[in-house]
Parts: C-alpha cells; structure tokens; sequence
C-alpha cells in the first residue's frame, strides 16, 4: 500500500525505538505510560467476557481498564485499533 505525503520517509519503529532496554516507562504529552499498559488492557478485556457484570471482580477489571485508557488514546492505539467488544467500547467511551 503506497501512500503520497509531504513527510520524509522514515524506518519502521521498533519497541527498543519506543522503551529502550532497562527502561519501564516513558512520558507521551505529558503522560507517564508504563510498557505492559497496552497487554494489561487486553488481556483484562479478553478475561471480561468470563466475568459477571455486578460482581467485584468484573468492577476491578473495569477500573483497572478506565485507568489504562488515557495511555492507549495518548499512544494513538485507538486512532488505529477499534474494540470489538461493546463492553469494552462502552469502558473506553467512560473514561474519555
């Protein structure tokens, strides 16, 4: 897939570019996100649909997701990636 723009071509970004080796954290637009914030989420998603909605569990997974999702908006995960899941999309939209 070819795209025109104006902007110089650039190499592929790699997770080293983005956290290097021995780092846990960086700051995006004045947002500290932790690496493992983006597996945190999903995999508190994927265990979400083995869960009660009213139970204490289904309530921690659903905190623990409202907090992780100003860093998945601030790394531009959601201007790419769009939930399948309503529930999910229904968290996303709470926390914005």
């Amino acid at each position: 897939m070819s795209h025109s723009s104006s902007r110089p071509h650039q190499p592929a970004v790699r997770p080293e570019d983005v956290l290097p080796e021995g780092i846990d954290s960086t700051a995006i637009n004045g947002l500290t996100v932790r690496k493992g914030s983006v597996a945190a989420f999903v995999a508190n998603a994927v265990r979400l649909d083995d869960l009660t909605e009213g139970t204490p569990e289904y309530a921690a997974l659903v905190t623990q997701m409202r907090e992780l999702a100003p860093a998945l908006r601030t790394i531009g995960l959601l201007d790419v990636f769009r939930p399948r899941s309503p529930a999910v999309e229904r968290i996303l939209a709470e926390a914005a």
